[in-house]
């Protein structure tokens, strides 16, 4: 199997920093900034020690992992580092191979282009991802899960695509976001078309014996994790509902909590409406406008995902982030990646240093930590906005181009027939 030449150097890196204890480790378990409730490996050990106990792990409302992980970790490998490790692995190959497909290359032979050891690195090496992985944050097979579904589709493969995303939406259900830019895919092709966009190539017919295999692999899961916790149903509230309800205020990186933490109790269900409706409504429009290239419209929901999910990390705009080496035909029709690119990093300095500011030396208040909060929307919403332009900005970038080809080509024939 034909792998960039990246690929093997870094992953073997990864799993050395697995392998090694790294000092302070103990505090990335802690930040708050790299692992939410939803997703936190301390609230995972805690879950499985009330297991072990005969304990159900929902009766209390600090446990919201999905029972799949508790089963994994249950029984069939223990919570250790170089499980994450792995899991970066494969995210980074499915990467590569999501690529590839989009480039109509083997997904087994070819040459080794510097473009595939970037891919490779700028998933290994994105300290938004390295660092949430190194904090045990199960945000990280959700990155991986989401890759899968997106490389299995590119490559034409609806069986596992669907099941990887069935089990994504089982880890996060906000990842539903992503399965009609996935059954889209898997009607169409991976191939780059946003500097000819046309209307949808593919056929719809097939779309709904998908979405009804989809529905089979997630009822089975909802089986199996009903099973897994003696048949009860007090894991939905405790798991899925958890995305909704937001019962758990604890700060993270993200734009919900602050806003929750200062609603009053009567209005709190009608927004939580709104801010959940808020992140769906942008599937239909996306979907529509990129009909021509599914691949780029699930690149612009991860980017949604990224900027508006309820317990955001920042594994969340990491994913998109790296996403972007997979289109280096809109690099050049960005507007204001520098600006983008300040926002992060400025957002990426404020929030450490406010962290410690309010929850470690309480010398400040809650707006302290909401302020880099808001920086950091402010630079997930920057750079969506703009990958979005360039993905439009493309195709009328590539007629004028074309038309200026052509009147060139006509003032030539012109200026010869004067000749003559």
């Amino acid at each position: 199997m034909y792998t960039a030449p990246a690929l093997p150097v870094l992953v073997c890196l990864r799993f050395l920093l697995a392998a090694l204890p790294l000092p302070g480790q103990h505090l990335l378990k802690h930040d708050h900034q790299l692992s939410s409730p939803l997703t936190s490996y301390l609230r995972l050990n805690e879950g499985l020690w009330l297991l072990d106990n005969d304990i159900d792990p929902y009766m209390g409302g600090a446990f919201h992992h999905s029972p799949l992980l508790l089963s994994l970790f249950s029984t069939i490998v223990p919570p250790l580092p170089i499980i994450w490790a792995v899991s970066d692995a494969v995210g980074a190959w499915a990467l590569l191979r999501v690529w590839r497909a989009r480039q109509g290359l083997s997904p087994h032979k070819g040459t080794r282009s510097n473009a595939e050891n970037l891919i490779v690195s700028v998933y290994l090496l994105n300290p938004y991802l390295l660092l949430p992985s190194l904090a045990l944050s199960t945000s990280t097979f959700e990155n991986t899960l989401t890759l899968l579904a997106l490389m299995f589709a590119s490559e034409g493969k609806p069986s596992p695509a669907l099941l990887a995303i069935a089990f994504a939406m089982h880890l996060s259900p906000s990842s539903i976001l992503l399965l009609l830019p996935i059954l889209l895919l898997l009607v169409s092709s991976p191939a780059s078309h946003l500097a000819s966009p046309r209307p949808f190539q593919g056929s719809f017919k097939h779309i709904p014996s998908l979405f009804g295999e989809f529905i089979l692999y997630w009822l089975v899961l909802v089986g199996a994790a009903c099973t897994m916790t003696g048949g009860g149903w007090s894991w939905v509230m405790g798991s899925w509902g958890a995305s909704l309800t937001l019962p758990d205020l604890t700060p993270n990186p993200g734009l919900w909590w602050y806003f929750f933490t200062e609603m009053f109790d009567h209005f709190r269900p009608f927004f939580l409406m709104v801010f959940s409706v808020h992140l769906v409504i942008y599937i239909l429009p996306i979907c529509i406008k990129f009909q021509h290239d599914p691949l780029y419209a699930a690149f612009l929901l991860v980017g949604v995902l990224g900027t508006f999910k309820a317990y955001l990390t920042l594994a969340d705009p990491g994913l998109f982030l790296s996403m972007i080496s997979l289109f280096p035909e809109v690099h050049g029709y960005l507007r204001h990646p520098i600006i983008t690119t300040l926002l992060h990093l400025h957002a990426a300095l404020l929030l450490p240093l406010q962290h410690v500011l309010w929850v470690s030396e309480g010398r400040g208040n809650a707006n302290f930590y909401y302020a880099a909060s808001l920086v950091m929307g402010m630079a997930g919403g920057a750079g969506l906005v703009d990958v979005c332009w360039a993905g439009m900005r493309i195709a009328i970038g590539d007629a004028k181009v074309e038309d200026e080809k052509a009147e060139g080509g006509k003032g030539k024939v012109v200026w010869e027939v004067v000749q003559q």
